[in-house]
């Protein structure tokens, strides 16, 4: 049925497409399950990590699972198994200690020093390579659950036909393209099901990391900056301001679902630009509370309204007061930007689009008037197409560009950087200050 991990992977990953654009992590159950989920986040554009659990067994009857544990204390015991085998705190605590040595253990294998990805307030996939009895998948949502996930999807390639009825209480919702009968194994639906090892596991995690956090090595010197408290009606944002000495105008930065100030890639094209004598504004649309709403994370309004207030504050600072202003969105901030656009009190002068969805501002794309750039990787089809919809219906200059080879988080070599200078020569070009003549 499935060549091997990868190839049930890719297929998995298209029977969660609907997931797209939401906020999504992505975590695997070591050892096999982790190269189903590498492809299933790349499907997604999401973030890739391990979800590691260990079952805590009857002593004398060690298949049979009274609990779990995952990392941070988080610990799920099943009240019921523990009465009905009559054990004590004490023999409970011996099991726990021993399997809590063996976790750390792994967990600190697999991941290294990089930090778990945050899972509050998102949609956590769970994916292992299939499903025998469940157990290990059971346990891993609760720990996802116990790490705050708003909503934990299970997702398997292959699963036995009753499935559903045996776990349907511990996700919010199952996923499994092939559930054969009759179903003995597994591995009796993998051309090879050899087994992955630790070391494939701490490559793939790496692999998927750097991807994530993907910059050009050869990344120009940092302009100076400071950090910001931006006021927007009743929040402090965060915020870093840059302006370089004789500046020929200045960028906001919308950030998308899940991104920040912090962002790498945000980061690299801010200094591209600083480095053109461009200033930027790098800030947080939400505060760190709200970051865990996904009500708001996803309310292109609510960002539009902090961007329009960034903006305001933005004027009145002296450094800004005679430039011209654009904005740069990125995936979702893409939406919010053009979305402030619309309103003519902004008096913004470009915006540049990057991977964006500027579908999402549908109802105010007519009322842009700034010269607009819609940059997309060649291979994100589905995002090209939405971009395309979008163009058709703005009236102001706009152009898309199409960067052949890359995907939606422009993480190929090369990548960024033309989408950096495609943004620098936007902006130098509609942002320079209007002689008299």
């Amino acid at each position: 049925m499935f060549v091997d991990r990868i190839d049930a992977g890719r297929r998995l990953g298209e029977s969660l497409r609907h997931l797209r654009g939401e906020d999504v992590v992505v975590v695997g159950l070591p050892r096999g399950g982790v190269p189903v989920a590498y492809e299933v986040a790349r499907t997604l554009d999401a973030p890739l990590d391990v979800i590691v659990v260990r079952k805590l067994g009857v002593p004398w009857q060690p298949e049979l699972g009274m609990g779990a544990i995952g990392e941070d204390g988080v610990r799920v015991i099943n009240e019921e198994i523990v009465a009905m085998a009559d054990l004590s705190p004490g023999e409970l605590a011996v099991v726990e200690e021993r399997e809590r040595a063996e976790l750390e253990r792994r967990a600190l294998r697999f991941r290294g020093e990089r930090p778990r990805v945050p899972l509050q307030g998102r949609t956590v996939v769970v994916v292992d390579d299939g499903i025998a009895t469940g157990s290990t998948a059971r346990a891993a949502c609760h720990v996802a659950r116990a790490h705050g996930a708003a909503r934990v999807v299970l997702a398997v390639p292959v699963a036995p036909p009753d499935w559903t009825s045996r776990l349907a209480g511990d996700a919010d919702e199952l996923v499994c393209p092939q559930t054969p009968a009759p179903f003995f194994s597994i591995g009796q639906f993998y051309t090879d099901f050899s087994q992955t090892s630790d070391d494939e596991v701490v490559a793939i995690l790496e692999r998927a990391a750097a991807q994530a956090e993907h910059v050009p090595a050869d990344r120009p010197d940092p302009v100076q900056g400071a950090e910001v408290a931006v006021q927007a009606g009743p929040v402090r944002l965060a915020g870093h301001l840059t302006v370089p000495e004789n500046a020929r105008g200045i960028v906001i930065f919308a950030h998308g679902s899940g991104s920040s100030r912090h962002s790498p890639r945000n980061r690299f094209v801010a200094t591209v630009l600083n480095q053109a004598g461009l200033g930027t504004l790098l800030f947080d649309l939400l505060t760190p509370d709200e970051e865990y709403d996904r009500g708001k994370v996803f309310d292109i309004g609510l960002l539009a309204r902090r961007l329009v207030e960034v903006t305001g504050w933005l004027r009145g600072r002296p450094e800004a007061r005679e430039l011209r202003i654009g904005y740069f969105g990125a995936s979702t901030g893409a939406g919010a930007a053009l979305w402030a656009a619309a309103e003519p009190a902004t008096g913004v002068a470009a915006v540049v689009s990057r991977g964006g969805r500027p579908d999402l501002a549908a109802p105010r794309l007519a009322d842009v008037t700034a010269p607009t750039l819609l940059i997309v990787g060649g291979r994100d089809e589905v995002v090209i197409d939405l971009n395309r919809e979008a163009q058709a219906q703005m009236r102001c200059e706009n152009e898309l560009a199409i960067v052949p080879g890359a995907t939606h988080l422009f993480e190929e070599p090369g990548t960024l950087e033309q989408v950096a200078e495609l943004a620098r020569d936007w902006f130098v070009g509609h942002l320079a200050p209007v002689t008299a003549r």
